[in-house]
């Protein structure tokens, strides 16, 4: 009888609460697991839509409904990091994981503004301007879902998983660098109004179109477009070097899973795993 796909193996029932919690967080193929991910997309979404939503001018019923949003899904978030630090199998490593560290950046704002007044803490404006201002890092929390090969359920390959992954490093850097931007020359630039005009910049920065109408005027606002540029010319070039690297890799391989240890790609004409030395059958043409 043939053994299991390594795979497959890692998709048997879980045994006890922390083992469900682990399966179902890291899952892609269930219904639960395929829900719970759609519903942490879409809440990042709507907590990064209400981030630029802040910035037009909107009313204040609007306003006091765009916080309680805000509040219910950063909650969401809360319990979303407990269930991981609880089910993970090292809590330690859990914690200084990168994506652990991205998760917490995206909870402290808000949380943060909800506790110090608890308190008897008084936040003056400039505070609460400043911590605010990292909520623009919530946009990193998609990364978590591009670096899981099964991103999307699993339905597309691995070299459009590296153009995926490579839109969206392109994305954040827009997102952050006009966030960033906006928040530091919004209140001494005229021409910054809104997250679309501070955009706008960043992506005539970036592309060094240069038309010259919106220029920073703080010393902030120059520091920023200092390192939104050197992000751009240094991350997106490396990204993409590494795509057309893995491309050719891919294309000179056949796609053979060992059914061992998983191993995806192999040379066209090997007849056993190069990582565990397992007959792979690969059908090939004879004399």
């Amino acid at each position: 009888m043939p053994k299991e796909h390594p795979i497959e193996e890692k998709r048997k029932a879980p045994h006890g609460f922390q083992e469900i919690l682990q399966f179902y967080l890291i899952d892609c193929k269930t219904p639960i697991g395929k829900l719970i991910d759609i519903l942490i997309i879409f809440l990042n979404l709507v907590i990064c839509a209400i981030f630029v939503i802040e910035t037009y001018p909107v009313s204040e019923t609007t306003i006091r409904l765009l916080w309680k949003t805000e509040v219910i899904i950063v909650l969401f978030f809360i319990v979303e990091y407990a269930a991981r630090l609880y089910a993970a199998r090292s809590r330690r490593r859990q914690l200084i994981d990168v994506y652990s560290i991205i998760d917490l950046v995206a909870i402290l704002p808000t949380l943060s503004l909800l506790i110090f007044p608890v308190f008897g803490i008084t936040l003056d404006l400039r505070f609460i301007k400043g911590i605010r201002i990292f909520r623009v890092a919530r946009v990193f929390r998609f990364l978590r879902f591009t670096a899981d090969p099964d991103f999307f359920f699993g339905s597309i390959t691995m070299p459009l998983l590296k153009a995926v992954r490579l839109f969206m490093i392109i994305f954040i850097i827009f997102f952050v660098s006009s966030g960033l931007f906006f928040h530091v020359e919004s209140e001494v630039n005229p021409n910054v109004r809104t997250f679309g005009d501070a955009f706008y910049f960043t992506v005539v920065a970036l592309t060094t179109v240069g038309f010259g109408d919106i220029t920073p005027l703080s010393d902030g606002g120059k520091w920023v477009t200092v390192l939104m540029i050197c992000s751009g010319i240094i991350l997106i070039p490396w990204q993409i070097s590494r795509i057309v690297k893995e491309w050719i890799h891919i294309e000179s391989k056949k796609e053979i899973i060992c059914r061992r240890c998983g191993l995806r790609y192999h040379d066209p004409d090997a007849s056993h795993c190069k990582s565990c030395g397992a007959v792979i059958y690969q059908e090939y043409d004879g004399d």
